[in-house]
């Protein structure tokens, strides 16, 4: 299980959970841009899980990265790699909706030896999603995150399904997009993937005072304790399943 966090609290309540791997952003309210070195740091001293860190140096889900943006992603990468990243969460896409390979390709060129997970640009791009699928896979990227190019991975199990079989041994498939409690152990049966991703967060209030009249301003987000224990409970038994049948 791989919790995506923004917070050294949220980090705290996934490893506590049982979470497998973190990763980590900044604003997921924005779909996750690239932490602080910092934060990065501070997790690394705390916690022993694997952090794989958002590469995404600004909102907006064109996913296009223009030269001066790809300096400052690359910038971020020779950092963060420095101050103990386990891997990175990457993607970019050209103006027409297609990989951009000549920015992948530099990302995958600096992360080595570091793993890259290609991230949900993917379910946003367009052309056929099983060639692209293994157009990732050569580049070098060897995860990807994806929803089956829906608004959620259980709407996507087919396409998830598609790509779990035809990238065998090629791409490592991570669903993620609305994985709960009550959907995770389906995803995971229909699909036979063994990694999944979820923020497994709950809404938080901030007891202070603020002018938003809607109180949206007092509205934070934390990954939950109970929920991750019980998502990974699910994922445990899944694999228990699995093992057995298989022996």
């Amino acid at each position: 299980m791989e919790v995506c966090v923004d917070n050294i609290q949220s980090a705290i309540n996934a490893a506590n959970g049982g979470a497998q791997r973190l990763e980590l952003c900044s604003a997921l309210n924005e779909g996750g841009l690239t932490p602080s070195i910092g934060l990065l740091k501070t997790i690394k001293s705390i916690i022993s899980l694997p952090v794989f860190v958002m590469l995404r140096p600004r909102s907006g889900y064109d996913f296009q990265i223009s030269e001066i943006e790809l300096k400052i992603v690359l910038e971020d990468l020779n950092m963060l790699k420095e101050a103990g990243a386990d891997g990175f969460v990457f993607g970019a896409l050209t103006a027409n909706g297609f990989i951009d390979k000549k920015v992948c390709s530099s990302v995958i060129s600096s992360a080595t030896p570091l793993p890259v997970t290609f991230h949900r640009a993917f379910d946003v791009a367009v052309g056929d999603p099983i060639l692209m699928a293994q157009e990732i896979a050569n580049l070098g990227f060897t995860r990807l995150l994806t929803s089956g190019r829906h608004s959620n991975a259980f709407e996507g199990i087919n396409l998830i399904k598609r790509l779990v079989r035809e990238t065998e041994n090629k791409l490592i498939i991570v669903p993620g997009a609305g994985i709960n409690t009550k959907n995770l152990e389906t995803i995971l049966n229909e699909t036979l993937c063994y990694e999944f991703h979820g923020s497994a967060k709950s809404l938080k209030y901030i007891p202070t005072k603020c002018i938003d009249p809607e109180n949206k301003l007092n509205e934070m987000y934390e990954t939950n304790f109970n929920i991750v224990q019980a998502l990974c409970k699910i994922f445990m038994e899944y694999l228990n399943k699995t093992i057995s049948k298989v022996s």
